[in-house]
């Protein structure tokens, strides 16, 4: 954790953040066009929940980007279970959650760059150490990760599951969208276009959890 990670934690900044998401996201969410908007289109979709035939299978659950723990945790899931019991990553299943301050770990570069999500996340480019306007935990640069394999672009051929909450993706996108000047139905459709290939929005990521568990049969683990 770096310093400007401690100054965003300590009480009063964190506390004035979180009251500005909180009267951002009541403005978004009682708007009836955005609020019918948090809701996925076609009906309850488990295809990603019936796609995990895994022996071993486990959810990380995402709420901040905690410098891509997330990330790291599914990684030496994997590699142990492996290395201690002799598995393939076919006999696995890491479904990693993104919800509510943790998704732009789910955006690209272009996302990044047009809506500050290194300043949002409060993540710093490592060779600038200025906010970051890249993904770093995509296509990382020597240098960037704590540990490379955990970046994305090695996890999701792995077989690793990334679903992002469709409603954090609503109001997080609207509230970047307003300091952008960008009207938040078109902010949130360039972040949904922006979102890595492969990523999957759920109607929510607490019930992604429940569908994980309930359905999928995986075990859970908080990720920060």
């Amino acid at each position: 954790m770096n310093d400007n990670d401690t100054d965003f934690l300590s009480p009063g900044p964190r506390r004035a953040f979180l009251a500005q998401v909180g009267a951002g996201t009541a403005a978004l969410l009682g708007t009836p066009a955005l609020l019918g908007a948090t809701a996925m289109q076609g009906g309850p979709d488990d295809k990603w929940v019936d796609n995990l035939k895994g022996k071993h299978r486990q959810y990380f659950d995402a709420m901040s980007v905690d410098s891509g723990f997330v990330l790291a945790y599914a990684m030496n899931w994997m590699d142990t279970m492996k290395s201690t019991y002799k598995v393939t990553d076919k006999d696995l299943n890491a479904v990693v959650g993104l919800r509510h301050f943790s998704i732009p770990i789910a955006y690209t570069d272009e996302i990044w760059a047009k809506y500050k999500l290194g300043e949002f996340a409060k993540v710093n480019d490592p060779k600038t150490n200025a906010p970051a306007t890249r993904n770093i935990y995509l296509n990382p640069q020597q240098g960037d990760l704590m540990f490379p394999s955990m970046a994305i672009n090695l996890l999701q051929p792995r077989g690793v599951t990334f679903v992002v909450c469709n409603i954090a993706h609503t109001v997080i996108s609207g509230m970047l969208g307003q300091r952008a000047g960008v009207p938040a139905d078109q902010a949130k459709a360039e972040f949904a276009k922006g979102m890595i290939p492969g990523f999957l929005l759920v109607p929510s990521g607490v019930l992604a959890v429940n569908r994980a568990q309930e359905k999928g049969k995986c075990t859970y683990c908080y990720a920060g």
